[in-house]
């Protein structure tokens, strides 16, 4: 079975580039441990826009969801109610999904 690629495209306006990239180098080692977890980027885009690609991959559809429903969800609600909220950095947020079809690594030798 192929693994699944999730790319949540996120619109940051530069003002925030900066918290938005201290967040995520907070949550270090938030999904590393999930089950059928295999690989994150944090892509910064250079020129032509200002859209982040948060880049995950997954063993499967189901392993994405359980982390969606479970370390995810938990993560994005700690502090709990009194906790001051933190205001989002992204002003958007668009999930894509992918298939694995094909891919190369570099040859050994």
């Amino acid at each position: 079975m192929p693994s699944v690629v999730k790319i949540n495209v996120l619109t940051v306006p530069e003002e925030q580039r900066e918290v938005l990239e201290k967040r995520f180098a907070s949550r270090a080692g938030a999904v590393e441990g999930s089950d059928g977890f295999e690989w994150f980027e944090l892509l910064r885009p250079v020129e032509g826009t200002d859209q982040y690609l948060v880049y995950t991959r997954w063993r499967s559809e189901e392993d994405f969801q359980a982390w969606m429903e479970g370390p995810m969800k938990a993560a994005h609600q700690r502090g709990g109610e009194d906790a001051p909220q933190q205001k989002p950095a992204a002003s958007g947020s668009t999930l894509w999904s992918f298939e694995v079809v094909q891919q190369a690594a570099p040859k050994q030798g």
